[in-house]
């Protein structure tokens, strides 16, 4: 996808998503599909943090709101770990415009295995 990590810190990363033309649909907007799997990728990215490694985990759920869309050439995922148990863990993604102004909202629970 081509994400790269601008920051991270405890339990939270920031990635910049390049907008690719593979992401764009026929309206001339990124797909929700690259922005559900920006987000779930993040979200992992930021467990790892937490967790201070990497631990087999998988998606239990992922919920998506699309608030607007995605203009520019690249969008910024943040994603935040919200609460993180011996089997579960809860996170928040934000996926917003170059300009700060939020396209997408999204939750996570992942199961650690």
């Amino acid at each position: 996808m081509g994400l790269e990590v601008l920051e991270t810190g405890p339990g939270r990363v920031l990635l910049k998503l390049p907008v690719k033309r593979e992401f764009v649909h026929v309206g001339g907007v990124m797909c929700g599909q690259a922005a559900m799997a920006a987000a779930d990728t993040a979200m992992v990215l930021a467990m790892m943090v937490e967790l201070g490694e990497f631990r087999p985990m998988t998606t239990v759920q992922l919920q998506t709101s699309f608030l607007r869309p995605v203009s520019g050439d690249h969008c910024l995922v943040t994603a935040t770990v919200l609460r993180s148990g011996k089997t579960l863990a809860f996170g928040s993604i934000d996926i917003a415009n170059p300009d700060g102004r939020l396209a997408a909202q999204a939750t996570t629970t992942y199961a650690l295995l």
